[in-house]
């Protein structure tokens, strides 16, 4: 009887410690899920920002139409990598491209931007200014989000890969995350200012 208990015992606490590791990888990747939630919103913003800022820059930069043009054309692939990552933020693949696209319209603005510092009148518009003023707070909003997002996905995959709960992870399909990595391609493009 004693053993017998003893072993029902064990069993209660085996299925308690199993219950645990999985519940915690869910709420963890649940985290990571809405932390990815909150990168969408800001890109959103962003996106909703950038045809205003073209549009108000066109008036004065008809002559720079490859760079606007190079801006939209950037923001519309990087909103489509957005949509696309969405719907699976654990994808690494879907991370990574929307981390390139993220990273070529980054550099896009950085062209407009710097084209627009070459004309006072466009610099001194308000409706620029104020555009500017969102832009850059939005910009600081997403690396913020990144950030939160890239913390829970690197605590969900420690989580992920102890010992013993990968064998849990394992069985039940918790796969790795990616995290949101952003290349730097305006480093490495000049930035070309014509008159």
């Amino acid at each position: 009887m004693v053993g017998l208990l003893l072993f029902l015992g064990v069993l209660v606490l085996v299925l308690l410690f199993f219950v645990g590791v999985f519940n915690g990888l869910v709420t963890l990747r649940n985290r990571f899920k809405n932390a990815f939630a909150q990168i969408d919103v800001q890109l959103q913003r962003r996106y909703e920002l950038i045809p205003n800022l073209v549009e108000t820059a066109k008036a004065y930069l008809a002559h720079e139409k490859d760079t606007l043009t190079n801006v939209i054309a950037a923001r519309n692939n990087a909103a489509s990598a957005a949509r696309a990552s969405a719907d699976a933020p654990e994808n690494a693949g879907m991370m990574e491209r929307l981390g390139q696209a993220e990273g070529v319209l980054g550099a896009s603005l950085g062209r407009l931007l710097a084209v627009s510092e070459s004309y006072p009148d466009l610099k001194a518009n308000e409706t620029m200014q104020q555009l500017m003023e969102e832009l850059a707070s939005t910009e600081n909003r997403i690396g913020f989000a990144r950030q939160a997002f890239n913390d829970a996905v690197m605590e969900y995959n420690i989580k992920r890969e102890q010992f013993p709960n990968f064998f849990i992870a394992g069985a039940f399909g918790f796969q790795a995350a990616a995290q949101l990595e952003i290349p730097d391609v305006q480093a490495r493009q000049p930035v070309q200012v014509k008159f």
